[in-house]
C-alpha cells in the first residue's frame, strides 16, 4: 500500500471510532525528548496524532475550579482516546507494520509534569493546531477542549505539517487564569505557578489528580471566542 492508501485507512478507522482530530507527525525534531529506551524510540520517525473533543456540557459547569464532573469526564476521555489508540495499533500491527500507543495521560515525573512524551507538541507536528498562550494545544474549530493521544509508528504514510496560526488577539486565558500564570507569550507560561494551584485543588478534595479546566473552558476556538 502506498503512504496516501494507509493515511486514509487510518483516518477513517479513527473517524469511525469516533475521535475527531487526525493527523501525522514527523517526530525526528522531538524524539530527543522522549522518556523511551533509546533502542525502542529509535525505530519511529512518525507519530499519529489524534483527539476527542471534550464536552461544552460539562465544561460550562466549571467557574474558578474544576468539578467532580469534570474529572471523570477527563478520566473517562482518557480511557477512550487509550482504547482507540490500542483498536489503531493493533490494525496497524495487523498489516505488518509496528506500532506503540502512548497513554492519553501517564505522567511519569508530575514536579515537572514529563510523560512519555509530549502529545500537544506531536499534535503541532501533526497540524492539529497551534501552542497557545495557555500552554494548552489550540485547535481553530475546537480550541483547547480536546484531550490528544498518540501512536509511534513505522507505517509509512503521508506527513502532515503544522499549521502557521496564533492566538492572534484573544486574551481570554490570561484574564481568567485563577494564579495569573498565563503570559502574553506561550513561552512565558509560569509552570510552577499553574502546578502550585494544582496542588491546591487536589488538597481541597475537588479532584483525585492535577488538573484544572479553567482556561480549557475559555478557550472555545476562533469561531466560538473572543
Amino acid at each position: 500500500m502506498d503512504k496516501n492508501k494507509n493515511y486514509l485507512l487510518l483516518k477513517k478507522l479513527s473517524q469511525n471510532l469516533g475521535i475527531d482530530l487526525f493527523g501525522v507527525a514527523d517526530v525526528t525534531s522531538v524524539k530527543e525528548g522522549f522518556a523511551l529506551p533509546e533502542k525502542l524510540s529509535e525505530k519511529f520517525n512518525q507519530a499519529i496524532s489524534f483527539g476527542l473533543r471534550l464536552s461544552r456540557g460539562i465544561l460550562e459547569e466549571i467557574e474558578a475550579t474544576p468539578t467532580k464532573l469534570y474529572f471523570h469526564h477527563y478520566r473517562s476521555v482518557n480511557a477512550f482516546l487509550d482504547q482507540a489508540a490500542l483498536r489503531i495499533a493493533n490494525f496497524i500491527e495487523k498489516k505488518g507494520y509496528l506500532a506503540l500507543p502512548i497513554p492519553a495521560s501517564q505522567i511519569i515525573d508530575w514536579q515537572t509534569q514529563k510523560a512519555h512524551l509530549s502529545h500537544k507538541k506531536i499534535g503541532y507536528l501533526a497540524g492539529l493546531g497551534w501552542l497557545g498562550r495557555n500552554n494548552l494545544l489550540v485547535n481553530k474549530d475546537l480550541g483547547s477542549q480536546f484531550r490528544l493521544a498518540s501512536i509511534l509508528t513505522d507505517m509509512p504514510l503521508v506527513i502532515d505539517k503544522p499549521k502557521n496560526q496564533d492566538c492572534g488577539k484573544c486574551k481570554l486565558c490570561i484574564e481568567i487564569c485563577p494564579v495569573e500564570a498565563i503570559k502574553e507569550s506561550g513561552e512565558d507560561f509560569e509552570h510552577i505557578k499553574c502546578f502550585e494551584k494544582l496542588k491546591e485543588f487536589q488538597k481541597q478534595r475537588l479532584v483525585d489528580q492535577f488538573i484544572c479546566g479553567v482556561c480549557v473552558k475559555i478557550c472555545k476556538g476562533g469561531k466560538r471566542a473572543c
